[in-house]
């Protein structure tokens, strides 16, 4: 009788052998720690004659690498990643010859060592003292304008640590008025990797659970990111984990800096990702604005690659995006779309009434699970959307892989 497990489940235990993997032997990848574990899961979940001994055969495999791991120092972050940056870096606090990365709109990223640790490695192995590398984010609190702002990014991923979002491992001030955040270096984002081809079902489903869990965390703490796309998600590896990244903009009530609930900023979000909702005047949003653009996300995942689900054009415009929606979605009506009777700038121009296109169309090879969780996150109607929470009875995260 085959084994009742999901594949959330699968994954999980694979990513237990994998990690152990790696601390048992250093010279092993990511990727090959990856590829081991998910064969060796595959082994022992063929020939376990029911759950509890699936359970035992894993426990076992995990308990033999960790005694392993005591005997071996510890292996670099990454074997992927080089610990030895070109000189001419400036110096950034503590951290010396820290090399430019990239801009954002009110920061700038810096990459550099680390000799004293990340904060990312279990402790009680001893390993805190590893070097490795760390991306600095030097902003300058004066200069911003909301709803960018760094003092109250801190404070909400203080309150937002979860295996799915990106770790603050320090903060501290700069002269000149620059505060500057500090994160283990990510490599890789989802962007990076849509941008180089159609993902497998297998990383598809990795990278998904893994911005479902660390939304369904965030929201839970009454946090909205305001700003999820491709960009925003780090990878380690190309294969994962991923991570939730850039809290410039979030929002939170309990946070002294952020507007008043029924107030909300509504210039937040990134063009192609913004919900309907907020070209119309709603700025008592919630969560589900996160949703949304989690849904575009996941059509890029399973489908679209590089292309986004909705265009905002070249310049990027609110017209050109309500446009993109509409003739994706179908123009919406006070009947399809109740709540467009209570936005202020409902009804102030006459649309041409697009019927809706075929979601096998909008979303070309995606299987009919994948289509069926775009739909239930992209919606006119905010409050029917997905919630975060109820990402794991979602068929397309039950689907057996084939590993």
């Amino acid at each position: 009788m085959p084994l009742s497990l999901t594949f959330l489940e699968r994954f999980e235990t694979i990513s237990k052998i994998q990690a152990a993997s790696r601390l048992a032997d250093g010279t092993l990848s990511s990727s090959d720690a990856q590829h081991q574990a998910t064969n060796l899961e595959q082994t022992i979940h063929d020939n376990s004659d029911n759950l509890q001994d699936y359970q035992s055969r894993i426990d076992a495999v995990i308990r033999d690498l960790s005694l392993k791991s005591s005997t071996h120092e510890r292996p670099a972050e990454s074997s992927e990643e080089s610990l030895v940056l070109p000189l001419g870096g400036i110096n950034i606090g503590r951290y010396t010859n820290a090399v430019h990365h990239n801009d954002g709109l009110f920061s700038e990223v810096y990459k550099a060592v680390a000799q004293s640790g990340c904060g990312i490695i279990p402790k009680t192995h001893g390993y805190e003292k590893h070097p490795c590398l760390v991306a600095l984010k030097v902003t300058n609190p004066s200069a911003t304008e909301p709803p960018h702002d760094s003092v109250r990014e801190v404070r909400l991923l203080e309150r937002a640590r979860h295996q799915s979002v990106v770790e603050l491992v320090e903060s501290f001030q700069q002269a000149g008025g620059h505060l500057v955040l500090v994160f283990p270096f990510m490599p890789y984002t989802l962007d990076d990797k849509l941008k180089r081809g159609k993902l497998q079902l297998k990383d598809q489903k990795v990278i998904l659970s893994q911005l479902m869990q660390g939304l369904e965390y965030i929201h839970s703490c009454g946090i909205i990111h305001r700003d999820i796309k491709p960009s925003n998600i780090l990878l380690r590896s190309p294969s994962g984990p991923a991570y939730i990244s850039d809290f410039g903009i979030a929002w939170s009530a309990d946070d002294p800096s952020s507007e008043p609930a029924k107030e909300k900023i509504m210039d937040v979000g990134t063009t192609s990702y913004r919900p309907p909702e907020l070209m119309f005047g709603n700025h008592w949003y919630d969560a589900s604005l996160d949703m949304w653009a989690a849904g575009c996300v996941v059509a890029q995942v399973v489908s679209l690659g590089p292309q986004t689900l909705f265009d905002s054009g070249d310049l990027g415009s609110d017209l050109a995006l309500i446009k993109s929606i509409f003739s994706t979605l179908g123009t919406p009506d006070t009947g399809s779309w109740p709540e467009a009777k209570t936005l202020p700038d409902w009804g102030k121009m006459a649309f041409v009434q697009y019927p809706s296109k075929d979601w096998k169309d909008v979303l070309p090879g995606a299987s009919a699970d994948a289509v069926n969780l775009v739909q239930k996150m992209v919606m006119y109607e905010s409050g029917d959307r997905m919630k975060a929470d109820q990402w794991r009875i979602q068929s397309f995260f039950g689907e057996e892989p084939s590993f």
